[in-house]
């Protein structure tokens, strides 16, 4: 049995106390209140003292892409995951593109899972997605033990992973009706926007006029009409558009079974302190307006938004064309899985948000989303004993030599923000502490066992 033990633990709802924590067979097995001393640890086989460090639950970043296999030369299972470890990440659920194949079918599921095999230094579950002409695979996807499933309103960037239509939508979300499964919306629909082809390609506001807040609002009132159709659960991703938030509050207060993220780059970063020419800030949708970002905060503060995430979406760096600067042609996505718990922290400090914010929204509601509720996300007996144990009043400084993720392009190099990482457990084994790594990958595959499932 092992002992974990520290005198600011942050238990569920955010409350920090003196707490020792017994763990067996990687599961919380009793809480004490309290900071076991020294002579009643004789019993233990290990004993793990966080001091006067904060002890908290594992965070789960439930939206990462990282491309293995078929493209791995932009991220892998193990530079992915590693670089989560760093950053107190216990759990990430990896999206179903950009990897070849896309995970739209049983086969390319199973193809999925035997890519990972051996390389996950922290646990992983999976999306499925769907695209056109594929509902008749989502129920054995389920069967397989996907978290649910993502499919987008636009192109999505890759041609193996194509747009749905709205009849698509209701295919898909006929076939989930009475299960457990859930929708998750890239929600942006293709209006036209005039004028923007003549402008620099150079300039940042070229792109973000080119894709305007109206492309999410349209796309996710679209959503939340069919969610409260079908009431099926459905979850809109990386929302960055605050002109959105009214239609969100209208379905939820409605009944919509309807969730909501957004990501640290549209909390942290701001359309006007971003250079001509500077690419590695393109993503989509695009980083908004100070007053946007702060109607974000505002919206996270309240629980209209559910949770944060990293939506980290790397590529290579040549595809990121910093040489010339165009953010009309460059790859849109952030690479910023390790940083979320630091990059969300700073964020709370300077919009007095405290650490019952930090639980809600890195830890229990990404877990629940993914339907891992019951093992992630709090510290609290039978969950799994994932830990972060970190200093909040230290600073984080980004250069390329800290990166662990595969490619180190991210507009965050060279920044300082608030809370450092020391060590990282998952389910009772260190797989992180300053720097370094288990020796062996301790993460496992996480494969759902759906409740209700129609096969």
């Amino acid at each position: 049995m092992l002992l974990f033990k520290g005198r600011r633990v942050v238990l569920p709802g955010g409350e920090v106390r003196p707490a020792s924590i017994r763990v067996s067979g990687g599961k919380i097995i009793d809480i004490v209140n309290g900071y076991i001393p020294g002579e009643q640890e004789t019993d233990y086989e290990k004993i793990i003292d966080a001091g006067d460090y904060l002890l908290m639950p594992g965070v789960v970043d439930s939206h990462v892409h990282v491309n293995e296999p078929g493209r791995t030369p932009w991220e892998g299972y193990d530079t992915a995951t590693k670089a989560g470890a760093a950053g107190g990440i216990t759990t990430i659920v990896d999206m179903p593109l950009n990897s070849l194949p896309s995970t739209t079918s049983s086969v390319a599921f199973k193809t999925k899972i035997e890519a990972a095999q051996g390389k996950l230094n922290v646990d992983v579950g999976f999306w499925g997605g769907v695209v056109p002409g594929n509902q008749s695979e989502l129920s054995q996807m389920l069967a397989q033990g996907v978290c649910g499933f993502k499919c987008f309103m636009i192109d999505s960037g890759v041609d193996e992973f194509p747009y749905v239509t709205e009849a698509d939508i209701r295919g898909a979300l006929e076939k989930l009706r009475g299960t457990d499964g859930r929708l998750l919306f890239h929600a942006e629909v293709d209006l036209p926007v005039p004028g923007t082809e003549e402008n620099d390609p150079k300039k940042y506001k070229t792109f973000l006029d080119s894709r305007p807040d109206s492309w999410e609002v349209e796309a996710i009132d679209r959503v939340c009409k069919l969610c409260l159709e079908y009431g099926v659960p459905c979850h809109i991703v990386h929302l960055s558009a605050a002109g959105a938030l009214p239609l969100v509050q209208k379905a939820k207060e409605a009944g919509a079974r309807l969730t909501i993220e957004t990501t640290h780059h549209y909390l942290t970063l701001a359309a006007e302190d971003i250079p001509d020419g500077a690419t590695e800030y393109k993503c989509c949708p695009p980083i908004r307006s100070k007053e946007n970002q702060r109607r974000l905060w505002e919206a996270v503060r309240s629980g209209l938004i559910d949770m944060v995430v990293s939506d980290h979406s790397p590529c290579t760096a040549d595809l990121k064309l910093l040489d010339k600067g165009d953010f009309m042609k460059a790859w849109g996505g952030i690479a910023s899985v390790q940083f979320g718990l630091p990059l969300f922290w700073t964020g709370c400090k300077q919009y007095d948000l405290n650490l019952s914010h930090v639980i809600t929204c890195l830890c229990e509601a990404p877990a629940k989303l993914a339907g891992l509720q019951k093992r992630k996300g709090q510290i609290a007996v039978g969950m799994d004993a994932d830990f972060v144990i970190w200093n909040p009043d230290d600073y984080t400084t980004i250069d390329t030599n800290s990166i662990y993720h595969k490619n180190k392009v991210t507009p965050f190099l060279n920044k300082k923000y608030n809370g450092k990482v020391l060590k990282t457990f998952v389910r009772g084994s260190l797989v992180y502490e300053n720097g370094s790594f288990a020796e062996k990958p301790q993460g496992e595959a996480l494969l759902l066992k759906h409740l209700k499932m129609k096969l």
